[in-house]
């Protein structure tokens, strides 16, 4: 997808375009309106500003960041039950460089909304589901490489960290776009294929890893070094092109039904551990109460 085209195509697969036209002055009077009642978001704000994609010149200078800060803070003020949480800068940062503000900020809404639901919170609730659902893929289709994992306890790590933010933290920014294209076009399906298809091309190595660690630095390496047809890396693994192609090849039967019956599935089990969680505490809290009074 030519970069000229990406904005207008993304608004235009994710529904966001219709969000902005119907709401045309929404986001300026977002971002001029006053940002006391959220000091503490913006804080938090500002702590990621700088280190959220700090490698492109785009966000070495105040141009970049100012636009970043307004995008994030706009719909912070939107959204005050998700407010801001960490990725979201993340993901801005590589909308904003094909995108200007008003589109990066409809964009952004659309993948907290509606494309990921429930990822962005304080819980990231819905990137819990979502670690749920492809323990079960892997399960699957890939069952060795799923007890493996298992058994190192490295699964739900490394779909976290790579669904979170689109994989945009896992391999160069500039290949991961590519992922985003075919995920604005066929929705959060495209992670799990790319997920289980980058655990297949690791299938041996994974099952030689004798720990946590030793997994998770063998498909650090792996991401680290997938090129694109832009940018040619040295000793690359692959092209994100053709690990994108296999995906739909050999997990395209997945289907959205297919992944919001296991969300409904694992929604379930997350609440129940949370809630768990939530009378635990609660229940250390009356007890020390009891020991002090």
């Amino acid at each position: 997808m030519p970069d000229t085209y990406r904005c207008e195509l993304w608004l235009i697969f994710s529904g966001a375009i219709h969000q902005k036209k119907t709401n045309p002055f929404l986001y300026k009077n977002l971002v001029d309106q006053p940002a006391i009642e959220f000091e503490v978001t913006m804080d938090e704000i500002e702590r990621d500003l700088h280190r959220s994609l700090p490698e492109h010149v785009a966000f070495q200078s105040e141009i970049g960041i100012n636009a970043l800060r307004r995008v994030l803070k706009a719909y912070a003020v939107r959204n005050p039950k998700i407010g801001y949480c960490q990725a979201m800068n993340i993901i801005s940062s590589v909308l904003l460089l094909y995108c200007g503000e008003e589109d990066a900020f409809w964009l952004l809404a659309s993948i907290c909304e509606r494309l990921l639901p429930d990822y962005y919170n304080t819980k990231v609730v819905g990137a819990q589901i979502d670690s749920g659902v492809f323990e079960d893929l892997c399960e699957k289709y890939l069952n060795d490489i799923y007890l493996k994992l298992k058994e190192l306890s490295v699964i739900s790590y490394v779909s976290i960290a790579w669904f979170l933010t689109l994989f945009i933290s896992a391999m160069p920014f500039d290949s991961a776009v590519y992922l985003m294209d075919c995920f604005f076009y066929d929705g959060a399906k495209v992670m799990f294929q790319l997920a289980l298809t980058i655990l297949q091309e690791n299938k041996e190595k994974l099952l030689e890893c004798t720990d946590e660690g030793d997994s998770i630095s063998l498909l650090a390496k792996y991401l680290e070094l997938i090129d694109n047809p832009d940018r040619k890396i040295e000793n690359a693994n692959r092209n994100i092109k053709d690990l994108l192609r296999e995906s739909y090849v050999n997990f395209g039967s997945i289907t959205d039904d297919d992944i919001n019956k296991l969300r409904v599935k694992h929604r379930l089990k997350v609440v129940q551990n949370m809630e768990e969680a939530l009378l635990t505490s609660i229940a250390r809290s009356v007890s020390k109460q009891c020991l002090f009074s």
